[in-house]
């Protein structure tokens, strides 16, 4: 076990590969297509392997280095392999901590490849991509149809549905909304800053930065979450009744639980319907966090993030989440 390692933090291969395109021919994807008893990682889980290095992890640590070593050799023989760890086996000296089986198929690629191609313009353009390979052949199209696979691993092939990622919008311009920014810059979230009438340049490097945004140009969409963190700016009323009227996933608002019957109101006036302003998280963020700028933040973030992952939770098999920390009032909502 290696540890300690920053490359193991990645979660997702998309950026890794726009990052290194330029000096990316060859590579490895491992994908953990199966599971058995309790895992770390959730079925859909990938490595990115070069000759050189690996990013991610599936089991907590435990078989990286030995899957990255496989990566390489898959790079120079261009052929595939399903590995076994845990229970079933064949390599008895390498142990799971957490007691289960896991099987991880490994394929080599090319950053030319039509199928990988076509996930990095979905993540680019934000469309969901319907995956499928067997190891050798692989397929990606652009899907609207929503949801997890039934049946992602059937011996040979893997499907998946691979969504655009998170996507956080927030509107303000106090303490709060900095701190709430660089938690997002940091967990590499895709950042949005909406300041109307701000400074002409954006207080934080690296996001999205939009000082004259009307209800017509938000970048809003199903896998966008929208955070109003500002006090009662008429032009944040605007921009929250146009974010519940939308895809948005979950839309947020700071404020006292006193004042929040004439945020309704004014809602209302704005022509919100009454289901859209039932989706309205106000106040804002999990409860139980202090007032400080960063605790509201991390309070925000937590709430996002929760209602992100039960999306999916959503989407799988019979309303079951593999994460614990899913609410079941989400799960099967």
């Amino acid at each position: 076990m290696t540890y300690y390692r920053a490359e193991d933090i990645a979660d997702d291969i998309r950026p890794l590969l726009l990052g290194q395109a330029n000096g990316l021919n060859r590579f490895a994807i491992a994908t953990l297509v199966a599971t058995d008893g309790p895992s770390p990682r959730e079925v859909g889980a990938q490595m990115l392997i070069t000759q050189q290095q690996h990013w991610g992890f599936l089991s907590g640590g435990c078989v990286e280095d030995d899957i990255a070593r496989h990566g390489r050799e898959v790079i120079a023989t261009n052929t595939h392999r399903l590995l076994r760890y845990g229970e079933g086996s064949p390599w008895f000296d390498i142990k799971l901590a957490c007691g289960a089986g896991i099987s991880v198929l490994v394929e080599p690629a090319n950053i030319d490849d039509p199928a990988i191609c076509t996930l990095l313009s979905g993540y680019r353009e934000r469309k969901p991509v319907s995956w499928q390979s067997n190891g050798e052949t692989r397929k990606a199209s652009f899907s609207d149809v929503s949801g997890v696979p039934t049946q992602p691993w059937d011996g040979t092939n893997f499907s998946a549905y691979i969504e655009p990622p998170l996507r956080l919008v927030v509107i303000g311009s106090d303490a709060t909304a900095f701190a709430l920014v660089a938690l997002a810059v940091h967990l590499e979230i895709e950042t949005v800053l909406v300041d109307p009438g701000g400074p002409a340049e954006s207080p934080i490097a690296g996001i999205e930065y939009l000082r004259s945004a009307t209800a017509e140009n938000l970048p809003l969409d199903r896998w966008t979450a929208v955070a109003v963190v500002t006090h009662d700016r008429e032009s944040d009323e605007t921009l929250l009744a146009a974010s519940l009227s939308s895809d948005a996933f979950y839309v947020g608002a700071i404020g006292a639980r006193s004042r929040l019957q004439g945020r309704i109101e004014r809602l209302q006036q704005l022509g919100v319907s009454e289901n859209d302003i039932g989706r309205l998280c106000a106040p804002i963020g999990l409860h139980g966090f202090g007032k400080s700028p960063r605790d509201i933040a991390l309070s925000i973030m937590s709430e996002v993030k929760r209602d992100f992952h039960s999306r999916s939770a959503r989407g799988r098999s019979a309303g079951v989440s593999t994460s614990s920390i899913a609410p079941s009032s989400l799960v099967g909502r």
